[in-house]
């Protein structure tokens, strides 16, 4: 025999009892997409109507116009990028409390089968230390 011959190989892992459906994976990547533009939008709208509410005092370098030369004259286009980048990262994180929350209400146990539960103490028994 040689020095590198493999004397026992392992079983092939059991395969899952359960299958992820692939329209998940489509459906993270639809979020990936739409989440930024859907703050986009709402970064233009809330941008607007902050300049002619004044809700919250905005320098005036972030509310100039850029000239762009394949689109053309954008107004608030700093403004409308920081409060879109802003509504996003809510977004996001929304999804993820979300996702939290579901996942601890209906994902699988916390101990697995291999585990053993965590050992009680009594009560009346007080620690030193």
């Amino acid at each position: 025999m040689s020095k590198y011959t493999i004397y026992s190989r392992r079983p092939p892992p059991k395969p899952r009892p359960w299958k992820i459906h692939p329209i998940w994976r489509g459906i993270g990547c639809l979020m990936l997409i739409i989440i930024p533009i859907l703050a986009y939008a709402g970064g233009v709208l809330l941008v607007e109507a902050n300049s002619k509410q004044g809700w919250v005092p905005v320098p005036g370098e972030f509310m100039r116009s850029v000239n762009l030369p394949a689109i053309g004259v954008v107004r608030h286009l700093i403004a409308t990028l920081f409060v879109t980048l802003l509504l996003t990262f809510i977004g996001f994180g929304g999804l993820m409390i979300l996702y939290a929350l579901i996942y601890r209400l209906v994902g699988p146990p916390s101990l697995g089968p291999l585990d053993a539960p965590p050992v009680r103490m009594p009560q009346n028994q007080r620690r030193r230390g």
